[in-house]
């Protein structure tokens, strides 16, 4: 499940810096409702596998409180990668 959420944390993340663009006239203001409709979807994901993994993996509200955050900031994915890469390390390295 971690490596869903991973993959939901960087899609989420693009699909928020494609939202920014628009406003800043990069891309076309004909794609909002597009952009709204895939970057809903990706944060209702976020949200639901961010609670899902803090369960599984028995995170403390200290970890899932950022992890919230960090979706609502632009470029805050990519700590949070390196945040999730270093608990799939640490999860492969326990297990063998």
């Amino acid at each position: 499940m971690l490596k869903y959420f991973r993959a939901i944390s960087i899609l989420e993340g693009l699909s928020f810096l494609a939202i920014l663009s628009v406003t800043l006239g990069l891309i076309s203001r004909d794609f909002v409702f597009q952009l709204g409709m895939i970057h809903g979807v990706l944060f209702m994901l976020y949200l639901l596998l961010s609670l899902i993994v803090s369960n599984s993996q028995r995170w403390s509200l200290k970890i899932w409180l950022p992890l919230f955050i960090a979706s609502l900031i632009p470029f805050a994915f990519i700590p949070v990668e390196m945040f999730l890469s270093r608990t799939s390390s640490v999860d492969k390295t326990a297990t063998a």
